[in-house]
């Protein structure tokens, strides 16, 4: 029986896709990163008689970074460690490389009206975001010479049950009743996705003929403002969102003030994403809608 690979499976969102892919007829492997280890890593045990390679294992966004080089450490995991697995697997005859990628290969932000697209110049401007882009890169040229067909999935912020970081820290606040000054934040459009809305997409992506060689864009198809964001979470929870309408530029001054400049930007910015490119090549579309979405997620959040 062909057997399936999955690194990062007992991750956020590695272990809802190991659940999900669990019924499927392929035995399923799991393996944990060892992807930053300074010799090379022998994945043949792994990599015999398998059919695919769904590679979610990484060095992720780090909020408070302690490598001196941070580019190099980003780069020993997710570019180096994902190209040093790929080229293993296709000397091991495997079909189909799926790399879960990151939006922030496309860059940090959009204007009003003009969301990523999928074949868009890539613009990383953070250390992880250029590792990401590199292993795509490198993913692309492994493809073209030796014909295993690779696939990549580039997720804007993925919420769900287990849910940690700013998210987590927006449902807790909602659900304490604490007030916020994002009452006039409301012009702003920002695209998410929900853990179960991107572990569809991954087991879609595992054998639909149509996905060889493609890269993907997703998001629950419905973008928000913070504000609604924030009110859509208190109704999830049964309790309204307390907004205070603080003028948007005295949060960016405050914010300036605090050295909290990158969170400022998140509240405040654009951040889009179109899906259309992977609803028509794969007849995709969002199973979960956002309050569905966002009811799953703040069950996981403890107060």
């Amino acid at each position: 029986m062909p057997s399936l690979l999955l690194t990062g499976a007992h991750g956020f969102v590695g272990a809802r896709l190991a659940a999900r892919l669990s019924t499927r007829e392929e035995s399923l492997l799991k393996a944990e990163a060892r992807l930053g280890e300074p010799q090379a890593v022998d994945w043949s045990p792994q990599l015999a008689d398998c059919s695919c390679v769904v590679h979610l294992a990484a060095r992720v966004h780090v909020m408070r970074e302690t490598a001196i080089n941070p580019l190099d450490s980003f780069r020993a995991v997710n570019t180096e460690g994902t190209l040093g697995l790929a080229r293993q697997a296709a000397a091991a005859g495997v079909r189909r490389f799926l790399f879960v990628s990151s939006v922030k290969v496309n860059g940090e932000s959009t204007v009003p009206g003009r969301p990523f697209r999928h074949d868009d110049p890539p613009q990383p401007l953070d250390p992880y975001g250029i590792s990401k882009r590199e292993a795509e890169d490198g993913l692309r040229e492994i493809a073209a010479s030796t014909g295993m067909e690779v696939v990549i999935v580039r997720p804007p912020l993925v919420y769900g049950p287990g849910v940690k970081a700013n998210f987590a820290a927006m449902v807790r606040a909602v659900r304490r009743g604490l007030p916020l000054p994002l009452g006039s934040v409301t012009r702003n459009r920002r695209s998410l996705v929900s853990l179960d809305n991107l572990v569809d997409l991954l087991a879609t992506c595992i054998d639909h003929p149509a996905a060889a060689n493609q890269t993907f864009l997703v998001s629950d198809g419905e973008d928000l403002s913070t504000a609604e964001l924030l009110l859509r979470l208190g109704q999830a929870m049964g309790r309204p969102a307390r907004l205070l309408p603080l003028p948007p530029v005295l949060i960016r001054v405050g914010a300036a003030l605090l050295g909290q400049r990158d969170v400022a930007h998140r509240l405040l910015g654009n951040l889009q994403v179109d899906i259309t490119h992977t609803r028509e090549t794969l007849g995709w579309t969002p199973p979960l809608s956002v309050d569905d979405g966002l009811r799953r997620a703040v069950a996981g959040v403890l107060s």
